[in-house]
């Protein structure tokens, strides 16, 4: 017997680079059946009416921490991890890296084996943003954990990973070219940042096959005129990818247009949120519309990623379609998923559909209503 199909109608559907006006969304099962004209429909797909709303792919995001007062780090728990990814759902974040800041390696260890009992539906795996960082760039992590890479220092933090740490920011300047090679036979996709390293010494990393960069223009070097230092081998690399946290705190709303300009579609949108804690290493405070630890060092964004994309819009002048992209189709290609990101046939059915206030309206994941 054949799985009935739904039809998304009445909306404004972004798949790509292409914009579907009188066209409907279909879906059978858990994945996309395909975007038809509203014509065209068979009588017997259930069509469920968008109101003129906008259907997009679900949004993913490669760096997020917690959500309220749920922060992964000070609470290893399978609870926390549904808790956060419920949260995430209702925000129409239907693909997610859970993230880990710099932490003792027995932490680290804890959180692997909390998110493989876990196995959450929709985290793509988790994202570990240290130990392996330059002290000179450190943000919010404490120094007294950071660690210089050694062979050694690898095999202990994956003595038991299955395979669930899936991208690792590092700092290029301190990787040695062991250490690297180690992590990417890991299959773990390296990202730099927090990090002092010069022009020559960023494109050596990027060139050893490290093949993106975290949070652009948060805790790297500056772009100097004498040496434009991580920035610079970012901008001269057409093969990097780069994140960007848009709340118009982490970085200006004019510094988002000049690296748009730059970087075009090498340019994706993370949260980097992190939840409410008052107690253990990160303490997070909320300070109106962003966290800070208590000597008030900034220490993550309140973002939701449909907000980002707002910010995008109305704060950077990003055409909605072209925000959208940075929240979907660009960091689905930065992790090599073909699944999700888009709308194609075949694809993942994970949607979401907001109006034109930005306003979540419906949420699907893999086919399943959850909004």
């Amino acid at each position: 017997m054949e799985t009935k199909k739904t039809a998304l109608v009445n909306g404004r559907i972004f798949n790509g680079d292409t914009i579907f006006l009188d066209h409907a969304l279909v879906m059978q099962g858990d994945r996309i059946h395909g975007i038809f004209p509203e014509y065209a429909l068979p009588e017997n797909v259930d069509r469920v009416d968008m109101h003129q709303a906008n259907v997009c792919a679900g949004l993913i995001d490669l760096q997020i921490y917690g959500t309220g007062k749920d922060l992964f780090s000070a609470d290893l728990t399978v609870e926390c991890i549904r808790r956060i990814e419920k949260s995430l759902l209702a925000q129409g974040c239907t693909s997610f890296m859970l993230t880990l800041a710099t932490n003792t390696l027995s932490i680290f260890k804890e959180g692997i084996r909390a998110f493989q009992e876990a196995q959450p539906r929709a985290s793509l795996g988790l994202h570990l943003e240290g130990p392996f960082l330059n002290p000179a760039k450190r943000g919010a992590h404490p120094a007294e954990l950071i660690l210089n890479p050694t062979p050694d220092h690898i095999y202990d933090l994956f003595s038991e990973d299955s395979g669930t740490v899936k991208m690792m920011t590092v700092a290029p300047e301190i990787m040695d070219d062991v250490c690297i090679r180690l992590l990417l036979e890991r299959g773990i996709l390296l990202s730099a940042g927090h990090s002092a390293a010069s022009f020559r010494q960023g494109m050596q990393g990027f060139s050893k096959g490290i093949r993106a960069a975290t949070h652009l223009w948060n805790a790297m070097s500056p772009l100097h005129h004498r040496d434009t230092g991580l920035p610079g081998a970012i901008f001269a690399d057409h093969n990097v990818a780069v994140s960007i946290i848009v709340d118009g705190i982490h970085v200006d709303y004019e510094a988002v247009k000049f690296s748009k300009r730059m970087l075009g579609r090498r340019l994706f949108l993370i949260t980097d949120a992190v939840g409410a804690c008052d107690n253990g290493i990160y303490q997070h405070v909320f300070k109106q519309d962003h966290y800070v630890l208590p000597d008030g060092t900034l220490s993550g964004s309140a973002l939701t990623l449909l907000q980002a994309i707002e910010n995008s819009v109305t704060k950077v002048g990003i055409p909605l379609d072209e925000a959208i992209r940075m929240a979907t189709l660009y960091p689905a290609q930065v992790i090599g998923r073909t699944d999700i990101g888009h709308l194609g046939r075949d694809a993942v059915a994970n949607v979401l559909v907001f109006d034109e206030d930005f306003q979540v309206k419906t949420v699907y994941f893999e086919g399943e209503q959850v909004v």
